[in-house]
């Protein structure tokens, strides 16, 4: 164990790091959590809620792929949290076959989810948030939840998830030791099939939002998990006349656009675009309305591509030259934005461009 935290605190220079998986249990039956360490016992500096992107050996090619953090900050290990995801290459390998020993590789921690740069709000002079979540979305709200317990003053926490039943609820042991601990922890349980349990069993509805959580306007609400589960959130928050001032989300599932999605009868579809990476001394041709992400790992370059959502900023590129179609910024300054920097993975490609990597 280090000495000390600020005597052992990585850094950001530290990025990219080999971590090695310490530790891997199962927390339902298509979900483990891995705790993956540095070999010098390094402690980790990270906002609750942000996530890491991590590279895995897989037949010879490095995948990389976003992963909420789960632990706290400080602590000299990171904790993930993996869901199976139907052809998902990297989370399947892990669940499949990472085992203690097997090292990866750790970009820096990321994201603007997270409960130091997105503060609760207090109303009435009391501190009081609503985490949503559902699936494995629990992930980056879990570790808020914790934080938030360990500080002062004391946070009101209303802990909404929704499941199948018990047996697919992530850190439900966890979640119910909170409960009876901290009286400042409310949890509240949304099951389709709750079984002989005390939770609450139907469909996620604006009434049940209401019903469970009858305060909800007092409170700042975190939300995440799969991308149909927050528009309905949303909406509900909405129709209830919640003050969306208060309101932060997060999702690695990528929005459908209009520029991300060309009209097949489109008269321009076969056109075609040259790329040009003078640092690689290589053009690609790509057809018009293709992916940037796409086009680069088309042509071999060694571009990560983690979220494919714009979400974690690992496929940040310059445009030297031309115009991409951004459906997605979010992680880029405006010094960056000006300087012509965009997400290759949420830019589409319309003209010839130069890129710069």
């Amino acid at each position: 164990m280090p000495t000390s935290f600020h005597s052992n605190l990585a850094s950001q220079s530290d990025y990219p790091m080999k971590l090695r998986c310490i530790e891997k249990w199962s927390e339902t039956e298509d979900c483990v959590s891995i705790l993956l360490s540095h070999a010098n016992s390094i402690c980790f500096d990270f906002k609750p809620g942000q996530f890491v992107t991590i590279g895995i050996d897989i037949a010879a090619n490095v995948e990389y792929r976003a992963y909420s953090i789960s632990s706290l900050p400080g602590q000299n290990y990171l904790q993930l949290t993996v869901k199976r995801v139907d052809g998902g290459k990297v989370s399947n390998y892990i669940i499949d076959h990472l085992t203690v020993g097997d090292e990866v590789e750790c970009l820096t921690p990321a994201g603007e989810f997270n409960n130091i740069d997105c503060p609760a709000t207090p109303v009435n002079g009391e501190q009081k948030v609503l985490l949503i979540s559902a699936g494995c979305g629990i992930t980056p709200v879990f570790a808020m939840a914790q934080s938030w317990l360990n500080d002062e003053p004391k946070t009101d926490i209303a802990f909404l998830h929704i499941a199948r039943d018990i047996a697919h609820t992530i850190y439900f042991d966890k979640l119910e030791s909170m409960h009876k601990q901290h009286v400042d922890f409310d949890l509240h349980l949304l099951l389709k099939d709750a079984g002989d349990t005390h939770y609450p069993q139907g469909r996620f509805s604006v009434q049940w939002l209401e019903n469970l959580v009858s305060d909800l306007k007092d409170r700042t609400v975190y939300l995440c998990g799969p991308n149909q589960f927050m528009l309905d959130a949303a909406s509900y928050l909405e129709q209830l006349g919640f003050d969306m001032s208060r309101f932060h989300q997060e999702s690695f599932t990528p929005m459908p656009t209009e520029s991300s999605q060309p009209d097949a009868s489109d008269s321009e579809e076969s056109a075609q675009v040259t790329i040009d990476l003078p640092a690689f001394g290589q053009s690609l041709q790509a057809s018009k309305g293709t992916l940037l992400a796409d086009a680069l790992e088309q042509g071999g370059v060694p571009i990560i591509v983690a979220c494919r959502s714009g979400i974690c900023g690992s496929c940040k590129c310059k445009v030297k030259v031309g115009q991409v179609d951004s459906n997605s910024q979010s992680p880029l300054t405006e010094d960056e934005i000006t300087q012509g920097y965009v997400l290759a993975c949420s830019s589409t490609l319309n003209d010839d461009v130069t890129i710069e990597l």
